[in-house]
């Protein structure tokens, strides 16, 4: 296939350049990431979902990119909004392949029997892996060309953002089967602090991609700053309510595996309660510190 890329004065260059073949690179493995467990119907429950939903969506933003904005050099018309949203989305692909990469080996191509469907799902790992590392690829060598990219999304804090809305779309994963946390007050704010601190993480990016910084009546690295102690203060309650709650036999929690009687059978499709709760305890700790390091970031701002 024959791809070329639009430059800024939108004359089409020759396929050639690293950055498309990293993006071709990044076609393919996706494609066939999803094509393959997609052959033998790998992907039941909802850890399967999340990670035919990755690679597809980077599959599907990738080939935007390539054909109908660079082949067609409509990036021209989006001045400010191009301006970030190549890096934004290598941020958000690279991590989307990376858990895509550990949960679907370890919440359902270890239970799987030897055989043609174990097959394919191991070599889509493989490629979920290769894609991985293309998108990563792409986000190094972009930062490492001085002007690539700019303004907020060129900082750590900026990359700290997409990692924080990113592992809370992995709680919301584990989360999605009500009965983890519902009828309990303490762990229904948990969720809640999921979902609020998700969205004002959101909100920055958004601003920051529409260039709406400006409209603030404040200026933009205090709101930052307002936002990270706001985000940190709920997920330490968070970090603190989940496991107590979850764990602890005097709060109704299960501090044992083996009481759950679904994660002591053999493969299922679905990630058992105790294992779901547990994960989600690992990863709002995983947040906890990413929102501690943006709130030091957005104090001391430090260029990256």
């Amino acid at each position: 296939m024959l791809v070329t890329m639009a430059s800024s004065s939108g004359s089409p260059n020759i396929l050639g350049s690293p950055e498309v073949l990293c993006r071709l690179l990044q076609l393919l493995s996706t494609c066939l990431a999803f094509s393959l467990v997609a052959s033998v119907d790998a992907y039941v429950g909802f850890s399967g979902d999340w990670c035919m939903f990755a690679w597809c969506f980077c599959f599907a933003v990738t080939i935007i990119i390539i054909i109908v904005v660079e082949l067609g050099g409509l990036q021209a018309r989006f001045p400010l909004f191009w301006r970030n949203f190549p890096i934004i989305y290598a941020y958000y692909a690279t991590l989307f392949c990376f858990s895509a990469s550990i949960i679907y080996p370890t919440t359902y191509v270890q239970f799987l029997g030897h055989g043609r469907t174990r097959g394919h799902a191991i070599a889509a790992t493989v490629f979920s892996c290769i894609a991985c590392v293309a998108y990563a690829t792409e986000v190094a060598s972009t930062r490492a060309q001085p002007g690539k990219i700019t303004g907020y999304m060129a900082t750590a804090p900026g990359l700290l953002k997409v990692v924080e809305t990113v592992v809370a779309g992995i709680i919301f994963a584990f989360i999605s089967d009500p009965y983890l946390y519902k009828y309990k007050p303490a762990l229904e704010w948990c969720v809640a602090v999921y979902a609020i601190c998700f969205i004002l993480a959101a909100v920055a990016i958004l601003m920051n991609l529409f260039n709406f910084t400006n409209a603030l009546p404040i200026p933009f690295p205090s709101f930052l700053s307002g936002l990270a102690l706001l985000s940190v203060l709920f997920y330490a309650s968070a970090m603190v309510l989940w496991p107590l709650y979850q764990f602890h036999e005097r709060y109704g929690g299960f501090p044992e595996r083996r009481r759950d009687s679904v994660c002591s059978t053999g493969h299922v499709h679905y990630v058992c309660a105790w294992d779901r709760r547990l994960a989600v305890a690992i990863l709002t700790a995983t947040n906890l510190l990413a929102y501690v390091a943006d709130l030091v970031y957005s104090a001391h701002p430090v260029s990256v």
